[in-house]
């Protein structure tokens, strides 16, 4: 790999990940590596700076911090072909990461070596995107504009479409009002046919990434990465019959709110907060066309050992240890 411009992407607000930063920094720098230091957060996006600002695209760019930082790092970066390297340094669970003892700055075989000399493998990782088409012809503000020459589904060619939205886990609709009981009514068709209408606390759409994350937690199937298929998992619904499913890669998805006016509906995007739905509005969710490409340090990497040890399994809560059977 060609070391000549490095983004190092540091989670904001982790006093360890800004340390460990500055290091890597001066290391780079001392081997005449250009190198730009951005933080990234909840209330901190940097890379809408980064793109229009930085002369040219990074050979790497290399994330110091949790999941989370990832996810917006493969938002951005996905559709540049831009490799990830990142390290849990900050961060929690870090389902996405490399641990940090890998991160190696002294002796010979030091991590810029190891990428010299080719020493990885880059996974691609399946993303979503997301485009809203507005019932009432006006787009909100956000990261797109019209789509003035889609008449998919029998829509007419001006409805006004926002997007695309971009995630590498999941996409979630969530009901908007606090002052009222927090449930919404959604409507789900899959290929022009309509699947189902979910009452509950909402909807996840996510990829075999995103399996481990909000889908899980919501009672969902784990998917192994290098499996290509889309998971939709809705949120506490009213109805036993209301379950997981998992549809191929190539499926179209549209989720309309349904109600009154005022049971409006969040779209979130890898836990970040997208845009608003009102009934009368679709979310069109397909498979994105750019995977995220991540870059892999260890020559033997275990999905199944990953989950062993980050959800405790083959042991207690505080033993991960096997057992000798």
């Amino acid at each position: 790999m060609r070391l000549e411009r490095i983004w190092l992407i540091v989670r904001r607000g982790s006093q360890a990940a800004q340390r460990q930063a500055r290091r890597c920094a001066e290391d780079l720098q001392q081997q005449g590596v250009k190198v730009t230091v951005a933080s990234c957060g909840l209330a901190a996006n940097p890379f809408p700076g980064l793109l229009a600002t930085e002369p040219g695209l990074p050979d790497l760019a290399l994330v110091l911090g949790g999941d989370g930082t990832v996810l917006g790092a493969a938002r951005h970066l996905a559709r540049f072909e831009v490799p990830i390297l990142s390290f849990n340094i900050g961060g929690h669970l870090g389902f996405l990461t490399h641990d940090r003892s890998l991160l190696r700055l002294d002796g010979e075989d030091t991590l810029w070596q190891r990428l010299r000399d080719d020493r990885f493998a880059l996974e691609r990782r399946m993303m979503l995107e997301a485009r809203i088409d507005r019932g009432d012809g006006v787009p909100q503000p956000g990261d797109g504009g019209r789509d003035a020459g889609r008449e998919d589904d029998g829509a007419a060619a001006d409805v006004a479409t926002e997007g695309p939205h971009s995630a590498l886990n999941d996409f979630y609709f969530r009901p908007c009002l606090d002052e009222v009981s927090p449930t919404c009514v959604l409507e789900l068709d899959i290929d022009g046919e309509v699947v189902d209408q979910y009452r509950g606390d909402g909807l996840i759409i996510a990829t075999p990434t995103g399996s481990t994350g909000y889908a899980m937690a919501a009672g969902g199937p784990i998917l192994h990465p290098g499996i290509e298929a889309i998971v939709v998992n809705p949120i506490c619904p009213m109805s036993l019959s209301s379950r997981a499913v998992v549809v191929p890669p190539r499926a179209r998805l549209t989720v309309w709110p349904l109600g009154e006016s005022s049971r409006r509906v969040k779209l979130w995007k890898d836990g970040a907060h997208a845009t608003v739905l009102e009934p009368g509005d679709r979310c069109v969710v397909q498979r994105g066309p750019h995977p995220a490409l991540m870059l892999l340090l260890e020559q033997s990497p275990s999905y199944y050992r990953t989950l062993t040890r980050k959800l405790h399994w083959a042991g207690s809560l505080t033993s991960v240890e096997p057992s000798h059977n």
